[in-house]
C-alpha cells in the first residue's frame, strides 16, 4: 500500500487508519517499553504489539507491571520484561538497551517525560546524534484532506535559527521516509511579511534561503506565513502569495514550542483533532504518548515510528 494515495482519499477516511495498515506490512520493530506501569502505557504497549506494529521489550518493576497486568486484564504473553527498581532505573536501562541495539524505537511509559529525555539526551550514555533533537506531532484533522505535521510543540522551548534547521530537516525526513511524498514546508509566523518587528519572520527567510542553498533537503519550503495563508488557498489567493507551498502546507514550523503547543491543542479540543506523535533527531525514533490519548492515537503513534524504523531500515540509513 502507498502511503502517498491519502490526496485521493475521502474527507471521512481517517489517514491513521492508513498509517496503522500500512505499517503492518513491515516486520513490527523491537520497541523499548520504559517503566510501563500504569493501565494506560502498558495497555498501549499490549495493544500496539496485537496489532503487529511493535515487539515490546518491558523495562521496569517486574512485579508492579505483573500487577498492573493482572488488576486490569492484560496478557504478558511471552513478551520479555527486563526488571528496573524505578523509573529512572527503568529509564537509564532503557537508553542503555538501545544503545546495546536491542531495540529499534524507544517507547516511554509512565514516568514524566523530562525523566526518559535526560538519559536520552545525556552527553556519554544518552542516544543523540548530530541532529537537534525535536518533537513531531502528527495531526489527523476531521475536515482537512491531509495529514498535518507540526513542529516542535514539545521538546525545544525557544529553539535558534541552528536548532530550527534541524527541526525542519527532521520532519521532512521523517515526512519522506514513510511514504507521504515531497512535503511542502510552510513556516508559520504571525504574518507572511518579513519584519524586524518579528524575529521569527526573519528566521523564517533565512530557513528559506538555507533550502535554496542545500542545508535544508527534501521538501519545499516557503515562508513566513501565517496560518490561515498556509493551509487555506483562498487565504493566500486573496494576500496574493503564490507559491507550491502557500495554502497547501503540509508540514507547519512553529516559531516556539508555546505557539506549537497551543496550536496543536487547539486542533485537538476545538476541531477534534487526533495528535500523534513521536520523537526525532535521537539514534532511533521515541514514542512519546500522553494519559489523554486515545487507543486510536497511540497505535498511529507507533505505526508512525514502526514505519520510520521499518523503511530506515530498508535503506540502510545508519543514525545520524
Amino acid at each position: 500500500m502507498d502511503v502517498t494515495e491519502t490526496a485521493a482519499l475521502p474527507i471521512e477516511q481517517s489517514k491513521y487508519d492508513l498509517l496503522i495498515a500500512t505499517a503492518r506490512d513491515e516486520t513490527p520493530a523491537v520497541t523499548i517499553v520504559a517503566h510501563p506501569c500504569d493501565e494506560t502505557s502498558l495497555r498501549g504497549a499490549l495493544e500496539a504489539a496485537q496489532s503487529s506494529l511493535i515487539t515490546p521489550i518491558l523495562v521496569g518493576p517486574e512485579t508492579k507491571i505483573r500487577s498492573v497486568a493482572a488488576d486490569h486484564g492484560l496478557d504478558l504473553g511471552s513478551y520479555e520484561i527486563v526488571d528496573a527498581p524505578h523509573s529512572h532505573a527503568a529509564a537509564a536501562k532503557a537508553v542503555a538497551m538501545i544503545r546495546e541495539g536491542r531495540g529499534e524505537l524507544l517507547m516511554k511509559g509512565s514516568l514524566h517525560t523530562d525523566e526518559l529525555m535526560k538519559e536520552v539526551a545525556a552527553s556519554a550514555t544518552g542516544l543523540r546524534t548530530d541532529r537537534r533533537i525535536s518533537h513531531v506531532f502528527i495531526m489527523d484533522v476531521p475536515g482537512h484532506a491531509e495529514t498535518l505535521f507540526i513542529t516542535d510543540a514539545a521538546i525545544n522551548i525557544f529553539p535558534d535559527l541552528e536548532a530550527k534547521r534541524d527541526i525542519v530537516q527532521n520532519a521532512i525526513d521523517l515526512w519522506v521516509t514513510i511514504g507521504l511524498g515531497e512535503p511542502r514546508v510552510a513556516i508559520l509566523s504571525a504574518v507572511e511579511t518579513v519584519t524586524t518587528k518579528i524575529p521569527s519572520t526573519i528566521e523564517a527567510a533565512a530557513l528559506c534561503k538555507m533550502a535554496e542553498r542545500g542545508q535544508i533537503t527534501g521538501g519545499l519550503i516557503d515562508g513566513p506565513l501565517a496560518f490561515d495563508n498556509a493551509i487555506d488557498p483562498e487565504a493566500a489567493r486573496i494576500k496574493g502569495i503564490t507559491s507550491p507551498v502557500a495554502g497547501r502546507g503540509q508540514i507547519l514550523v512553529v516559531p516556539d514550542l508555546e505557539a506549537g503547543n497551543m496550536l496543536a491543542k487547539n486542533l485537538t479540543f476545538l476541531s477534534h483533532a487526533d495528535a500523534a506523535g513521536i520523537v526525532l533527531g535521537a539514534r532511533v525514533p521515541i514514542v512519546l504518548t500522553s494519559r489523554a490519548d486515545s487507543v486510536r492515537t497511540r497505535l498511529a503513534s507507533c505505526a508512525v515510528a514502526s514505519l520510520y524504523a521499518a523503511r530506515r531500515r530498508a535503506m540502510q540509513i545508519p543514525a545520524v
